[in-house]
């Protein structure tokens, strides 16, 4: 059973820093495409980043520049680190996981099988 846990959400204040990271279990993350994707209320789910198998990193044009999405194969993690943040990068963060090995294309929510609970950033100004 693949089971995906993410942690390091929290509140602060814009132009700070966070960084999230997601644990997997009954899944090898470094042969995957995994993804972050993010909600905030009354909006449709959005990607954030992801990396693929081959370590090819993909972002939105909104976080480009300021997120970094990595991989710790040892601990069977992701992270998204998180800089310059800004009161529109609210949201619940989602951790998703694929069974393709390339990200490439992989840009909608249904590509990705397995998801975590999510944890909240909140960004004030």
């Amino acid at each position: 059973q693949v089971q995906l846990v993410e942690s390091g959400g929290g509140s602060l204040q814009s132009g700070g820093s966070l960084g999230l990271s997601c644990a997997a279990s009954g899944y090898t993350l470094s042969r995957y495409c995994v993804a972050w994707f993010r909600q905030a209320p009354g909006k449709e789910r959005e990607r954030v980043a992801r990396i693929g198998s081959e370590d090819t990193r993909y972002y939105s044009d909104s976080v480009k520049g300021r997120f970094t999405i990595s991989r710790d194969n040892a601990q069977n993690t992701i992270q998204l680190q998180m800089n310059s943040l800004k009161p529109e990068d609210t949201a619940m963060y989602f951790c998703a996981a694929s069974e393709y090995y390339s990200c490439n294309s992989k840009t909608r929510s249904t590509d990705y099988k397995y998801w975590g609970q999510g944890t909240q950033v909140t960004v004030s100004s």
